[in-house]
């Protein structure tokens, strides 16, 4: 492997851009300690320093790499462009004109994509201003006896909102340069930098607590394991068999050929936490607008709040199932696969072309997406069982599904670079 690597920097074309992809990450990080115009830099790391995690923008903070909880400039991260692509993939159920520009080819994919940018915009100036709220009204930082944002005048607010969307809109051009002129995919890779980034500050302060060797073994054998089960998941396929037809065009014979249909256990990747995190942190937001001293407020705080909590744990299980399945029923259309084979001539063998073949996708899909969402609910839970059942908190943000954005991103980017290699080498980056 080391010397791919000395393979893949001799390599001029491939070299350059490798660099260029690490400078572009290395900029998003530099970024991401930035304060924001009208933000006291001095009070808010006293505040960090000082405050409890923040259950309620930790999603948001986990895709910034910590800039949501320093104010900084790219405070935002690459959420708003998560949520805006979510979104446009969604609404090509409800809105058929969307649909149709997705089977228009690179054409479509091209106005989905400006479309997607013009929604990241707008979720960008909603969401910096929901933060700057929350950072005003003390919210961000409930034990901080010093205030973030010193003068809250009209003129300061708006340039802080108008510097938060700006940073969002940087962020999502320097994902696109890496997509267009890097390796692998930008905006992934920028995730991949957020999490990874914060990955050393969380072992060290594993082990600098109480039974800190003991918790900080235990935390780095839970992550080989995770990182071990994840790979071999990621990587696992079922391969439907399909052969087409010979047919003749012309003086030239077409088909005769078989090859497969690669389907994942995890086809949803990490979407299904994403959304479950987020709709059980409503119950959290309404709570703190409410009295304290209420049952309500003392219930969901005991039950809707506490992440050990079994009923917590249950719900959770259950919207990633669901999502699972939500998520990938749009993603993987049987009767469109089946439509696409007939057309070609193609077919499952033992199976006949048409309806039959749009049922039995359907059956496989079921299966195998039953299986994965109680392997991503399982990854997703390990921060909390570890809490249970060895007292263990983590520390690591959004848990065991950080790990599994890393190793995604991580296997999916080193294939990138094994297929450029491949092209002037006959020996890859992966032996």
């Amino acid at each position: 492997m080391l010397s791919a690597f000395g393979r893949a920097f001799r390599t001029p074309d491939l070299r350059r851009k490798l660099l260029f992809t690490i400078a572009i990450m290395s900029i998003f990080r530099v970024g991401s300690f930035i304060p924001t115009p009208g933000v006291d830099y001095g009070n808010v790391q006293q505040c960090v320093a000082s405050s409890e995690e923040n259950t309620l923008l930790g999603v948001v903070d986990l895709f910034s790499g910590g800039a949501l909880l320093q104010l900084s400039i790219f405070a935002l991260g690459i959420m708003p462009y998560i949520t805006a692509s979510i979104i446009i993939q969604l609404l090509r159920v409800v809105i058929p004109r969307f649909e149709a520009l997705h089977k228009e080819g690179q054409s479509g994919t091209a106005k989905l994509t400006q479309y997607t940018r013009y929604l990241t915009i707008g979720l960008a100036i909603l969401q910096s201003t929901t933060v700057i709220t929350t950072a005003r009204q003390g919210m961000l930082f409930p034990q901080c006896p010093v205030e973030v944002i010193p003068n809250d005048d009209i003129v300061t607010l708006i340039l802080m909102i108008v510097t938060m969307t700006a940073g969002t809109g940087l962020v999502m051009w320097l994902g696109e340069l890496i997509t267009e002129r890097g390796v692998g995919n930008g905006m992934s890779l920028l995730i991949f930098t957020s999490i990874a980034a914060s990955f050393p500050t969380s072992l060290w302060s594993i082990a600098g607590g109480p039974d800190g060797v003991r918790n900080f073994i235990l935390m780095v054998l839970v992550i080989v394991l995770v990182v071990g089960l994840v790979v071999f998941v990621e990587q696992s396929q079922r391969r439907i068999p399909v052969q087409y037809a010979k047919r003749m065009v012309g003086r030239r014979m077409y088909g005769g050929t078989s090859t497969y249909i690669p389907i994942k256990i995890n086809m949803a990747g990490v979407i299904p936490v994403i959304f479950a995190a987020s709709i059980l942190a409503i119950p959290g937001l309404a709570a703190q607008f409410g009295d304290p001293t209420s049952d309500w407020v003392a219930w969901i705080s005991r039950n809707l709040v506490d992440p050990a909590s079994p009923l917590y744990i249950g719900l959770y299980t259950l919207m990633i199932i669901f999502f699972c399945f939500f998520y990938t029923s749009i993603t993987f259309n049987p009767d469109e696969v089946a439509d696409n084979m007939k057309k070609y001539g193609g077919f499952i063998p033992g199976i006949r072309a048409g309806r039959p073949t749009a049922e039995y996708l359907d059956y496989v899909i079921t299966r195998i997406t039953s299986a994965g969402s109680l392997y991503l609910a399982l990854v997703a839970l390990i921060p909390t069982l570890m809490l249970v059942l060895l007292g263990v908190t983590t520390n690591l943000p959004f848990g065991g599904s950080s790990i599994l954005i890393v190793v995604g991103v991580g296997l999916e980017t080193v294939k990138q670079i094994d297929s450029q290699l491949q092209q002037r080498h006959y020996e890859g980056f992966l032996r």
